[in-house]
């Protein structure tokens, strides 16, 4: 029997390079050059005795052997990440490294209001964040890539731990001049499904959106257009619709110098909770239950 064991640089080149499929940029992800990656990645298959990657010059295409390897190294890296998080938690807490993932639909409005604070009074967390969406997000947290994720719920998030952290209302936004002079609470009734922007699948808040209305034809006729609320916003302020937004939003400017109003979408369904998840059993939990309150305190 073989006594080679992997090292854990060789997983994570393989990974890398299942996440890319493209060595340039398996290598970029990497920080190394294309070569030590590739370099390291023919060892780890030599000293296995087999071939993980067939390579050709357009294509990477892994085996099925190589899938099941990779398969086993997300596990094996996610146990090594662990176990270096269970060593810092037992030194001095929310401080070292802490990768988060944020909503693109929370980060611009909820984290210029704290970060300035945390900073100030955890001098000693080095907090990396990461925009990405809920589906991104949730699969960086399970691959080990983010510690944490600031995100919008309900979504599938799988096998987490979260801390709410504030409820989130939905409004309805629309031009100021718009002729039907909607009342102070807008039921979805009310919303026409050809005007309606949602952003692009992806984004849990086009879910919580159309859940909120609770009418099952909004999901075949609204348009999924929008890679952000900003662009939203002005597609609105330009007479092309209308749309949904989130009273973080809207508490933050996002109307600021434009002709929309907002105004609340009535219902029993009508906000989204904002959370903060970890993996289940994650020896940081302790740590991460105190940023929840943190964040809760912004």
């Amino acid at each position: 029997m073989s006594t080679y064991l992997p090292t854990i640089k060789q997983l994570q080149y393989l990974v890398a390079l299942h996440e890319a499929g493209h060595f340039g940029r398996a290598a970029d992800a990497s920080f190394v050059s294309q070569s030590t990656l590739s370099a390291g990645i023919r060892e780890l298959e030599s000293l296995l005795g087999v071939t993980l990657v067939e390579r050709s010059r357009r294509v990477v295409r892994f085996t099925p052997l190589g899938n099941q390897v990779v398969a086993k190294a997300h596990r094996l890296l996610r146990e090594a990440e662990e176990l270096s998080e269970l060593v810092q938690a037992a030194g001095q807490p929310l401080s070292g490294e802490l990768r988060m993932s944020v909503i693109p639909t929370i980060a611009p409005f909820l984290l210029p209001r704290i970060l300035p604070r945390l900073r100030k009074e955890r001098p000693q967390l080095k907090l990396f964040l990461r925009e990405e969406t809920s589906d991104h997000a949730i699969e960086s947290l399970h691959h080990g890539r983010a510690d944490c994720v600031l995100l919008a719920l309900p979504f599938a998030t799988g096998e987490v731990t979260k801390a709410k952290i504030c409820d989130d209302e939905l409004y309805v936004a629309f031009p100021k001049d718009d002729p039907r002079d909607p009342p102070a609470e807008i039921p979805p009734t009310m919303i026409d499904e050809a005007r309606l922007m949602l952003l692009e699948d992806g984004h849990c808040l086009k879910e919580h959106a159309l859940a909120a209305c609770n009418r099952p034809e909004l999901r075949a006729s609204a348009t999924m257009i929008g890679t952000s609320l900003h662009t939203l916003v002005q597609m609105v302020d330009n007479g092309l619709g209308l749309t949904m937004l989130p009273k973080m939003a809207i508490d933050a400017g996002i109307l600021h110098e434009t002709n929309v109003v907002a105004r609340p979408l009535k219902g029993p369904k009508t906000s989204r909770e904002i959370a903060l998840v970890w993996r289940a059993n994650s020896p940081r939990e302790e740590e991460f239950r105190m940023l929840a309150e943190e964040l809760c305190a912004g």
